[in-house]
């Protein structure tokens, strides 16, 4: 499976991010964030990186991912991970994946593991 994470603001959420890149076992990664997070690594993990503008609109937002995401992804289901960034871009991404069409599953990195919620 797929991994498509967000990286914006949130207390320890890039440490959340990290946990589940490494812990998981991804076919691919595909990180979405905001310019800020392109300095983001994990040390042998390869992942594409999607920059989005958080300054934008909903709408905007939710079809700049849409189109950014469009053709990267290979299954038709992916792990999302929603622990960063706010509201509105929860919902952007959510929006955008629905709409390529693909399931989601989402994820987080619990002191038992890789969850799917």
């Amino acid at each position: 499976m797929e991994l498509v994470a967000l990286l914006s603001t949130g207390k320890g959420s890039w440490g959340q991010v990290a946990g589940l890149m490494q812990k998981g076992e991804w076919e691919k990664v595909i990180i979405v964030g905001a310019p800020f997070a392109k300095e983001f690594m994990v040390h042998g993990i390869p992942f594409d990186f999607i920059e989005f503008d958080p300054d934008k609109p909903l709408i905007a937002l939710k079809k700049e991912l849409e189109k950014n995401l469009k053709g990267r992804l290979d299954g038709l289901e992916v792990a999302i991970s929603i622990a960063s960034g706010n509201g509105k871009e929860h919902m952007a991404l959510q929006s955008a994946l629905l709409s390529l069409p693909v399931g989601v599953r989402f994820t987080a990195l619990t002191k038992d593991g890789v969850v799917f919620l």
